[in-house]
């Protein structure tokens, strides 16, 4: 089967050709600026030869329409024809409570997701773009849709509710949701693969840090906590993201400062977290660089980083998970930032953890940073979102076919 995986952003679409029947990528590639000047489409063929296309991409539907194009291309492509597309994938990003699992696109599903945009108005909206305009070019194709926020919705009451009133609750469905969902279930699921351990009976904490992170629980196989909330500001300090923030110094800013609600958001999601703190940049290459020549600033914002991931880590193996066996690092950072894993690790051996620091540095790669007989493992495990997806998205596929 030939999986192709979609994930529409509001001004990009990446995808991925996988043929499932040897769980491996044929092509991929992705296009930047859409709907802006000097949009762009890089391809990656199957050679490996790297191919830039230029030209005003102006909505989704053109942009999946190029995609398609170059697919099928003479010259570029690896398809005959589309009809070798069996199915399409797409990452949507808001699920909300309705989905607790990756599904089937009908009109009922689309129905719930146009609802759901309330939620997720930046993500949504060009996800469903996506699954629109594959419909028109490809009528009859089978569409799943995976979510972020699946994963997390085996979190119990106690963990995703907030101390606000209840009835605000079921009125707005303000919750936690958490995100990353694909991320989490395939890192932890790869970490039992690699170790040889059954996932249902470990403790895992995978910590997906990149210029957005997040921190999930992962208890015999099912999220019970993760660090992000109603929406991806919550939680660690990200690139350009506040993460954990008292309301009231919220509302305190927008007096003193004169913001309204659109400036605030901005203000908080976008001009905060490292570039917020450091001046410098919202890139840890760059931070760690300007630390290592001496900016205080640079120096303090990794130390505020790192002890923002310990500090979850140690709270979700104690109260969350009461115990640990496994911690993953993944994503950008998690996978190349060696000196942020040391610093985040750095004093919690009394939980069984015996960093092993000189194999730490530098590795880049799918393995373990622990030595041999530290009670709790921890490895780094490269992210593969678009596999699940085009996992979940054959599964679904074959099953309707068994009906």
């Amino acid at each position: 089967m030939k999986v192709l995986v979609l994930n529409c952003g509001s001004s990009s679409i990446k995808y991925q050709l996988f043929d499932m029947d040897t769980r491996t990528v044929i092509t991929k590639g992705g296009i930047e600026k859409l709907a802006m000047k000097g949009s762009f489409l890089k391809h990656v063929r199957q050679d490996g030869q790297v191919v830039l296309f230029e030209g005003e991409i102006i909505d989704h539907k053109i942009g999946i329409e190029y995609i398609l194009g170059v697919l099928t291309s003479p010259k570029h492509g690896c398809l005959s024809s589309l009809n070798e597309i069996d199915a399409v994938g797409h990452r949507v990003v808001h699920g909300g409570e309705k989905f607790s699992s990756s599904v089937f696109i009908t009109d009922e599903v689309k129905a719930v997701l146009e609802e759901m945009t309330v939620l997720a108005p930046l993500h949504n909206p060009p996800n469903l773009k996506g699954i629109y305009a594959m419909e028109e070019l490809i009528p009859g194709i089978p569409q799943v849709g995976v979510f972020d926020t699946a994963f997390h919705q085996t979190m119990e009451p106690h963990a995703y509710m907030y101390g606000i009133p209840y009835i605000l609750y079921k009125k707005h469905a303000i919750r936690r949701y958490g995100f990353h969902g694909t991320s989490h279930r395939y890192v932890s699921q790869r970490v039992c693969e690699v170790l040889g351990r059954d996932i249902n009976n470990q403790k895992i904490i995978t910590c997906h840090l990149g210029n957005g992170a997040s921190i999930a629980a992962v208890k015999h196989g099912k999220s019970v906590d993760t660090s992000m909330g109603f929406t991806p500001l919550e939680g660690l300090i990200m690139g350009t993201r506040a993460g954990d923030l008292d309301i009231g110094a919220v509302t305190f800013i927008m007096e003193k400062e004169e913001l309204g609600l659109r400036s605030a958001n901005s203000l908080f999601n976008k001009h905060s977290g490292m570039l917020g703190l450091t001046g410098v940049s919202s890139d840890m290459r760059e931070i760690e660089k300007a630390a290592n020549e001496g900016n205080e600033r640079a120096k303090l914002a990794l130390s505020i980083y790192s002890y923002r991931v310990k500090k979850y880590i140690g709270s979700y193996a104690a109260a969350a998970m009461g115990g640990l066996d496994i911690i993953v690092f993944t994503g950008g950072i998690g996978e190349n930032d060696c000196p942020v894993r040391e610093e985040a690790l750095s004093g919690l051996e009394y939980m069984g953890i015996q960093l092993d620091v000189e194999k730490n540095k530098g590795f880049r790669s799918e393995g373990e940073i622990t030595v041999p007989g530290s009670k709790v493992k921890v490895m780094v495990i490269p992210t593969n979102e678009e596999l699940m997806i085009a996992a979940d998205t054959e599964s679904i596929i074959n099953k309707m076919k068994n009906m």
